[in-house]
């Protein structure tokens, strides 16, 4: 009987492996699926569903220093992509596709680098979305035409993630070109409705 339980137990520790296995390999070939589309060509796409663009992500360019309330604007996008099919950020890229890069904002952190950025990137979006969030994001550097920027790919999340505004957790979505929020009734309905769809997969 003892070894019977304990076969059991080893054969759904292997099973509970085999499938976060293969979870991480889905994850593996979706970012090298993203990461293989050259930056140039993925930035002349325009913005769209599934990318967005941003100048910086707390240097403001109009006063001409650092504003740590632009990085709102940032997690509510990556949000807005998390609860819905995903999407890819790109940071150092403005509206109209022109590289700016992200050395204006390297120069107001501690560690003016390309870790020092993440860090206070992920750091930031764990505040703001929670853990959960951080594992689904993945950040990416890329030196294009003398400019460094940092591209960040957000997987879909299986829960919803909320973004806490001043204490306030706020539901967004990623709708066409840009994000929304939802009132308490659509982001039940949309909830629901992707729960029937999770359900139907499985």
């Amino acid at each position: 009987m003892a070894f019977a339980v304990i076969g059991g137990a080893i054969g759904l520790t292997f099973g509970l492996y085999h499938l976060r296995l293969m979870a991480d390999r889905q994850i593996i070939r979706s970012l090298e699926h993203q990461l293989a589309e050259e930056l140039p060509l993925l930035i002349a796409r325009g913005e769209g569903a599934q990318l967005e663009f941003k100048s910086s992500l707390r240097w403001d360019t109009r006063e001409q220093r650092a504003n740590r309330s632009l990085q709102q604007v940032v997690f509510k996008t990556i949000a807005g992509f998390l609860n819905n099919d995903g999407g890819t950020l790109l940071i150092g890229v403005d509206d109209s596709g022109g590289i700016v890069g992200i050395e204006a904002d390297l120069k107001t952190l501690k560690h003016p680098n390309k870790d020092g950025f993440e860090r206070v990137l992920m750091d930031a979006i764990r505040s703001a979305l929670g853990g959960n969030a951080c594992a689904l994001i993945h950040c990416y550097f890329h030196d294009l035409d003398g400019r460094t920027v940092c591209r960040v790919i957000a997987q879909k999340s299986l829960e919803p993630i909320y973004f806490l505004d001043n204490g306030v957790a706020r539901f967004l979505l990623r709708a066409g070109s840009s994000t929304r929020e939802l009132d308490a009734r659509e982001a039940h309905t949309h909830l629901s409705q992707r729960g029937k769809e999770y359900a139907r997969q499985a």
